[in-house]
């Protein structure tokens, strides 16, 4: 990935990382704001055969374009089966072979096989001559068992191997892999740089800052938002729809969307209730904020809703119960007044 097409926001971030030294780092920080995108420019700066002044990918030498086409024999990307997919990366033939037979699903975790054919990657000599370099996004997805089939080979690397491991919950990891990697934390894109960003993605100028608030200022969440067909106006409406019990207003979200979007709401009812600002909608579309109690309860069942949201047992259902819980939280509020 060259620096061109980059975000601006990471730029700086990559010039700072390439003029450090390590055999592994830890790139961390919420979601949206570019840790996969970063990850790939370090990869892809260490691997150049013709890296710019700035030590940066040029973007047009044999190297650059087999990152580009996903075939660069020194990369290997370590990464849920189902993000590999979303990303266009291939899958190892057995994994394709055995989705395709509907044997099983795509993994949301990454597999431990593919760790360990990861550690023997490592092993091998170079096949470019610009050594290697191994990416796992998102690094929260390793398991117990797949974080310590990694960790000999973090701790004590075989030849010119590289790592550069991307985490939008870097808590979830093992100490002892974070203890093990210099740790990189992202800043947080500008809004003026982000909307521009946006805008530059094709967003109208006019939805740019609702849908990044909407992202809570994520630039990469706001454009995957817009890509998908969220109004700004149905978000701006969303709370007094949830008051009345509206489920139509949820009726084109996956389960998983709708509890984000109602912890989002429940998020911003809690700032108020504190005195603080909101940060995912504007103050005047938010009803009364109920009481602490309540938004607490709401919160922890939101909570327990998300762990299941991905495979709900009846997606209709699910998102009735939400909207009714939402409705009567919101209601508390009228009438404790």
């Amino acid at each position: 990935m060259s620096t061109q097409a980059l975000s601006p926001w990471l730029r700086r971030p990559l010039a700072e990382l390439l003029r450090q030294r390590g055999h592994a780092w830890l790139l961390q920080g919420p979601s949206g704001i570019g840790q996969y995108e970063l990850a790939l420019a370090l990869a892809s700066a260490w691997l150049c055969e013709q890296p710019t002044d700035e030590g940066t990918a040029c973007g047009h030498c044999q190297s650059c374009h087999a990152i580009e086409v996903r075939t660069h024999a020194d990369l290997c990307v370590l990464m849920p089966e189902v993000a590999m997919q979303e990303l266009g990366w291939p899958l190892d033939e057995k994994a394709q072979s055995d989705i395709d037979d509907k044997k099983r699903k795509a993994s949301r975790e990454i597999r431990v096989e593919a760790m360990r054919d990861a550690v023997g990657f490592a092993q091998r000599t170079s096949a470019r001559g610009r050594g290697k370099v191994v990416l796992v996004y998102p690094a929260e997805r390793m398991n117990t068992i797949t974080a310590n089939a990694l960790l000999k080979t973090l701790e004590e690397p075989v030849g010119d191997v590289r790592f550069v491991l991307a985490s939008e919950a870097a808590w979830q990891l093992l100490p002892t892999i974070r203890s093990r990697c210099l740790g990189f934390t992202l800043p947080w894109p500008e809004t003026a740089e982000a909307e521009a960003w946006l805008a530059a993605q094709g967003v109208p100028a006019a939805d740019a800052a609702p849908l990044l608030r909407a992202a809570g200022g994520r630039p990469s969440d706001a454009l995957r938002l817009a890509r998908s067909g969220q109004s700004p106006k149905a978000w701006s409406l969303l709370p007094k729809a949830m008051t009345r019990g509206d489920v139509g207003a949820l009726a084109d979200h996956a389960p998983a969307q709708a509890v984000g979007a109602l912890q989002k709401l429940c998020h911003d009812l809690m700032a108020i209730g504190n005195g603080a600002e909101p940060r995912f909608f504007d103050a005047a579309d938010l009803p009364a904020a109920p009481s602490r109690l309540a938004l607490a309860r709401w919160s922890k069942s939101l909570a327990s809703a998300a762990r299941t949201a991905e495979h709900p047992f009846n997606a209709g259902l699910m998102l009735e119960a939400l909207v009714s819980e939402a409705r009567t939280t919101l209601n508390s509020a009228a009438r404790r007044t």
